[in-house]
């Protein structure tokens, strides 16, 4: 009976066992089958994306490698190819193995890295209208291997500068002296700077590009010009005026208390003779605020050069305001916007914390035709500075008498006006009226010599 059970049992787990293994060769030998199809397929993908990779590769390098004379020696080499095999013309076997040996001997041009290393130091980066900016460029190899010879292309503003660097040895350097010409006022920009490998024929080019941008500040030409303190601050504290105020510095009279008045303006002295309690009463001091206005509506000048002398003289009376430590708000005409049936109209302010910032500022401004009126620049000007203490309105030859007065008049009574034309070559002079002073510059010259006639009396 035991021999029995024991038999049973030994064969059921032979059975187990049996089953155990089976099954456990069928699960692995399906699994090996699915794991095969997989990284075939996976292979095939790898390879794909290899084979794109290096597809683009080369359409990138054959873009940016191939001219447009390169391009045309390309297409006569196939279609040569393709007539000779169509039609056994010998002539057309011919253009082909000319094309297939001019771009041979170009390839060797343009093959290697470039192991270039540019630096571009410019001595200043503002200077006057008129002035020449001297440039220093350093071309070095880094690599271990001979660089071939090459153009550097230095673009500057609208214009490009060529330099043409030798064969280099490794660790060799070539430096050059360059010369940028600033001859009108505004922004330079210096770059980016791309140095050029070509074949002598033009077929095949490789660039190297570096995007590092310097800026020059070309700033207008400005004159010394007397000061302006006729009518304005002489001291810290502010010149008084005639308006009348419960608080400042400038003491006027006492008055009798009202209701609101501070009780520390109290003047006990009077207080004690007369019986009535009295307070101070002061003269308001204002500081002395000149007001630049420059209009950049392209109908009031006529040409550039007269723009360039209307700014060169706005630039100047600004300088000296802010060389004498005087508040200075230089505005020029903001641009008309246009949003559905509504018109927005600003104004643009230059920064007059420093010189230097100042006539920045200066070098960015240019004609246009979509900008605010020169009435309109001085209204709002008034409206969100009130307490200017004299305008200077600078606008071209073209612009009409009459709407000077008409912006003069946007001022508030107390401050002086004075509008500055400038008319090349013509006589400079001066015409007072009871709304502003009218002033004809013929040259950028004249402007010290009216200011000192009394323009600002």
């Amino acid at each position: 009976m035991s021999f029995s059970t024991e038999s049973r049992i030994t064969r059921a787990a032979a059975r187990t066992s049996t089953s155990t293994r089976t099954s456990t060769v069928t699960r692995y030998s399906t699994t090996t089958q699915r794991g095969a199809v997989r990284g075939a397929v996976s292979g095939a993908r790898r390879t794909l994306r290899a084979l794109g990779r290096a597809g683009r590769a080369v359409g990138a390098w054959v873009h940016e490698t191939v001219t447009a004379a390169g391009a045309l020696v390309v297409v006569a080499l196939v279609l040569g190819v393709a007539a000779g095999r169509a039609f056994g013309w010998v002539e057309a076997w011919a253009v082909a193995a000319v094309s297939l040996a001019l771009l041979v001997l170009c390839i060797p041009f343009v093959l290697g890295a470039n192991d270039h290393r540019i630096g571009l130091v410019l001595d200043r980066d503002r200077v006057v209208a008129g002035s020449e900016i001297a440039a220093t460029l350093d071309v070095r190899n880094e690599g271990a291997r001979l660089s071939l010879p090459g153009v550097v292309d230095v673009p500057v503003g609208d214009g490009l500068i060529e330099a043409h660097v030798p064969l280099l040895r490794p660790g060799a350097q070539h430096r050059e002296e360059l010369t940028i010409g600033a001859h009108r006022r505004g922004v330079i920009d210096v770059g980016p700077m791309t140095i050029t490998r070509a074949d002598p024929i033009g077929l095949l080019r490789r660039e190297l590009s570096w995007p590092e941008v310097q800026r020059i500040h070309v700033h207008p030409v400005t004159v010394a010009i007397p000061s302006t303190a006729a009518g304005l601050i002489r001291d810290l504290e502010g010149t008084p005026s005639s308006t009348l105020v419960d608080a400042d510095l400038s003491f006027h009279a006492v008055r009798e208390y009202v209701v609101g008045d501070s009780q520390r303006h109290v003047h006990w002295k009077s207080t004690a003779k007369t019986g009535r309690l009295m307070v101070r009463q002061y003269e308001e001091s204002r500081h002395a605020r000149i007001a630049v206005l420059l209009d950049l509506a392209a109908d009031s000048y006529d040409g550039d050069d007269e723009f360039e002398n209307t700014v060169s003289a706005a630039a100047s009376l600004a300088l000296q305001g802010v060389f004498e430590g005087r508040d200075v708000l230089f505005a020029v005409s903001g641009i008309v916007s246009e949003h559905g049936a509504t018109t927005t109209q600003s104004i643009r302010t230059l920064s007059t914390l420093t010189p230097r910032a100042l006539l920045d500022g200066t070098s960015t401004v240019d004609l246009a035709d979509d900008v605010m009126r020169l009435e309109a620049v001085t209204a709002l000007t008034a409206q969100a500075y009130p307490d200017l203490s004299i305008a200077f309105l600078l606008t071209g030859s073209r612009m009409p008498t009459g709407r000077l007065r008409h912006a003069a008049v946007r001022l508030p009574a107390a401050v002086g006006a004075v509008a500055v034309r400038s008319e090349l070559g013509a006589e400079p002079t001066l015409r007072n009226a009871r709304e502003l002073s009218v002033l004809t510059l013929g040259a950028l010259g004249d402007l010290p010599k009216m200011l000192a006639r009394g323009a600002l009396r």
